[in-house]
């Protein structure tokens, strides 16, 4: 910062000097009172400059050495800029010192955002691959054993493994939507029962393979929701009743309504979830006991199905006891701005 640059950033203070001490110089002249001559006003305000000269000269100094470290460390490019900001000699210069701690701490927030996301999204996609590998490989062990079973039951076989494939690509393609579900959605009245059914429907063989009974009550009610993307929630859950419940079992839905909500229950006799696990179902990748202990999932159903109830201005709840039963309800408040939820 060279001081011709900073008498222009000063011009108005200057102005200012000007005008004040010709406004003074003209009251002293023409005051009939007090006798002051001429040499005396000049005087004065030659005084008068030499002081404020001098206050322009020892501030610019001292701003010239700030800028000067500002500068230096831009011209290197240091890394760690904010343990290098030099110290204020001012409150300009330490309000723009918390400035560009406040602009520094804000990047790396979203740099360690982007970071973990990238993380994440990593350790899906590793995952996902896994997993899909796996119903891959059964179909191709079902067709090198086909000699020995009936072309209904390789049939029955390849079309489980598919469904399985079908789910996985969905819920990457879901996951792949999250940030922008503002764009891909239809807010409609939907009949619950109309999509329970056709969820069941597509997982009418998984039902008559395990023996699982399905208990369906009256829930003939509509609610105002996306279609897609409650056939995608309800099937999640549908899907993970059957993949945690023995054969034999039961799931069982119907519907409650109260003053302030609808809701719809799916509850089934599986295996139940532990007690230290019920409230991270939810989490991003987190399969838990049962995950471990008898099925490899990627743990991103119950996640997927969460993020986008909440964007629909829904919940889902869950209540469980260990090897008892999973209670999953879906909540639809009866009052809902869908141009709020969207913006979560």
């Amino acid at each position: 910062m060279n001081f011709k640059k900073y008498i222009l950033d000063k011009k108005y203070l200057i102005l200012f000097y000007i005008i004040l001490m010709s406004f003074i110089s003209l009251v002293i002249y023409l005051d009939i009172t007090v006798k002051v001559s001429i040499n005396n006003i000049l005087y004065i305000n030659f005084v008068s400059f030499v002081l404020f000269l001098f206050y322009l000269i020892g501030e610019y100094l001292v701003c010239k050495r700030y800028y000067e470290d500002i500068n230096y460390i831009l011209k290197n490019k240091k890394e760690d800029i904010i343990n290098c900001l030099p110290s204020p000699s001012n409150y300009i210069h330490h309000l723009c010192n918390e400035l560009l701690i406040n602009v520094y701490n804000q990047q790396n927030q979203k740099i360690n955002k982007l970071y973990e996301e990238k993380k994440e999204n990593l350790e899906f996609i590793t995952s996902w691959v896994h997993e899909i590998k796996i119903p891959i490989a059964v179909s191709r062990l079902i067709i090198e054993n086909s000699i020995s079973k009936s072309k209904e039951e390789i049939l029955d076989s390849l079309e489980e493994e598919i469904d399985r494939i079908e789910n996985y690509v969905e819920q990457s393609l879901y996951y792949s939507r999250l940030d922008d579900f503002s764009k891909d959605y239809l807010i409609n009245e939907i009949n619950v029962e109309k999509i329970v059914k056709e969820v069941i429907k597509k997982h009418a063989k998984t039902f008559i393979n395990k023996k699982i009974k399905i208990d369906i009550e009256d829930i003939n009610m509509s609610v105002h929701t996306d279609k897609k993307w409650l056939i995608f929630i309800i099937n999640q859950i549908i899907d993970n009743s059957l993949k945690y419940t023995a054969e034999g079992g039961y799931i069982k839905i119907n519907i409650e309504k109260d003053e302030k909500e609808k809701r719809l229950i799916i509850e089934d006799n599986g295996i139940g979830i532990k007690k230290e696990d019920i409230q991270r179902i939810f989490d991003r990748g987190f399969t838990g006991y049962n995950g471990r202990k008898n099925y490899k999932s990627t743990g991103m159903g119950l996640y997927l199905s969460k993020r986008l109830a909440i964007k629909l201005g829904h919940d889902i709840t869950v209540e469980s006891k260990f090897k008892e039963y999973t209670k999953v309800t879906i909540h639809f408040p009866k009052l809902i701005d869908y141009f709020d939820v969207t913006k979560l």
